[in-house]
């Protein structure tokens, strides 16, 4: 069996697919459409790169295609409508940076309650004298229930932590708010009610502009926030708004859309908000997690008797009604059990 990569899987991961499979790493193919095109006709599976866009053009040269695989858990650039038509699973490590965004999000809680550790942390000799306050004791707002959420409130509630949460997609009736220790609140409640604020909601284009002038007028002054969703949930001026007048004391977010603070954004420049870029779901332990679950996947489809039952794709939202259980990491000479 052929396996085509467009990006690299890190070295343990590429020689256990070499001992089963042929394997070709050829990055360069993302940028050169006409020789992608040759390549993939022979090919029974690849790893895309974010560059490549899977469509109906690059699925009719690739008929022996089985699964598209990505490292990263998003599908913005495959039509997995057509790969489902096609019976062409796709893959995607949705789970494997759950606990790195969950550390970065209560790494962001402990920094928005002790702000005086920046000023060493980013270089300076001396942190600024300022009051902190205590973690224990306060109350989180989760607005979503992604999973990152789970983890999360698994490391806050043994730490004194009051948790309300709020999830558009999730009803307050629900029994998962209960499984998860979180009292289920309205929106309006969550912002009046919490003392820091975290953000992992599960995208989707109907959210854009969510975090709006509408919402942060009932925000509890002084609140901190911390996020690891997507910017377009965001109405920038809004937010810019609320940072500037104190109703957010400060506010942590992690993204890889520079236009998000870059030039005619209205948040350029706040020293209220600290940006970093895409630096929550980027460990060690994330990435190990990651390459093997799409090794695995890749050489369990392809392997598999024609019409073994393997699911056509793993496109769908995660499954919000079950806490989150975190994946296995497995190694060299070892395949995932589920």
């Amino acid at each position: 069996m052929n396996i085509l990569l467009l990006e690299a899987l890190i070295p343990e991961a590429r020689e256990w697919l070499e001992a089963r499979h042929s394997v070709t790493l050829q990055p360069g193919l993302a940028d050169d459409p006409s020789a992608l095109r040759k390549a993939i006709y022979n090919t029974d599976a690849v790893l895309v790169s974010p560059r490549v866009v899977v469509n109906r053009e690059f699925l009719d040269f690739a008929p022996r295609l089985s699964a598209v695989a990505r490292m990263i858990d998003t599908t913005d650039n495959i039509d997995l409508e057509l790969c489902r038509e096609r019976r062409i699973r796709v893959i995607q490590p949705t789970t494997a940076n759950v606990r790195a965004n969950a550390e970065y999000l209560l790494a962001g809680l402990l920094l928005l309650c002790r702000r005086g550790l920046g000023a060493p942390l980013l270089g300076g000799k001396r942190g600024e004298m300022r009051m902190g306050r205590e973690l224990h004791g306060s109350v989180v707002g989760l607005l979503g229930l992604a999973p990152a959420a789970h983890a999360l409130g698994m490391m806050l509630a043994p730490m004194g932590v009051k948790l309300i949460g709020y999830d558009p997609a999730v009803h307050h009736s629900s029994p998962i708010w209960s499984r998860l220790n979180i009292k289920p609140v309205s929106m309006f409640e969550l912002m009046e009610n919490a003392d820091l604020m975290s953000v992992q909601v599960m995208y989707a284009s109907r959210y854009r502009g969510f975090v709006n002038d509408k919402l942060l007028a009932h925000c509890k002054r002084g609140q901190g926030w911390v996020s690891v969703g997507r910017t377009s949930l965001y109405d920038t001026t809004a937010l810019a708004a609320a940072l500037q007048d104190g109703r957010i004391e400060a506010a942590v977010i992690d993204t890889s859309d520079p236009a998000f603070v870059g030039e005619g954004s209205p948040l350029k420049g706040l020293e209220t908000l600290m940006v970093t870029q895409r630096l929550a779901s980027f460990t060690r332990e994330s990435r190990l997690r990651s390459h093997w679950y799409v090794a695995d996947r890749m050489h369990e489809t392809i392997a598999a008797p024609q019409g073994a039952g393997i699911e056509v794709a793993q496109s769908a939202p995660m499954d919000l009604e079950q806490p989150f259980k975190e994946p296995v990491v497995w190694g060299a000479g070892q395949t995932a059990a589920t």
